[in-house]
């Protein structure tokens, strides 16, 4: 299935560069959607804007390493597993 969001990505996304943005932001989607959050409710808890959140899950920004550990943190898993890619479905 990993190979799946790999092609997902690379079709939806023009610029190969940017299929580690398209993977991270199905994994949030991913994680947030597994703990019952919305995105206006992760963005609440995790202090960060409800649009910001929509942002990343369509990899419309580059989040920072900060932002990456408020988002960790808020969903209850370690950083590494917000870059388990092998765990989408």
């Amino acid at each position: 299935m990993f190979f799946f969001y790999i092609i997902y990505a690379l079709k939806v996304k023009v610029m190969k560069d940017n299929v580690i943005n398209v993977l991270f932001g199905l994994r949030v989607k991913q994680l947030r959607n597994a703990k019952g959050y919305s995105q206006e409710a992760l963005g609440y808890e995790s202090g960060l804007h409800r649009t910001y959140i929509g942002h990343i899950e369509r990899a419309e920004k580059n989040i920072t390493l900060k932002n990456i550990d408020k988002l960790a943190t808020t969903l209850g898993v370690d950083i590494k597993d917000l870059f388990d890619f092998s765990q989408l479905r």
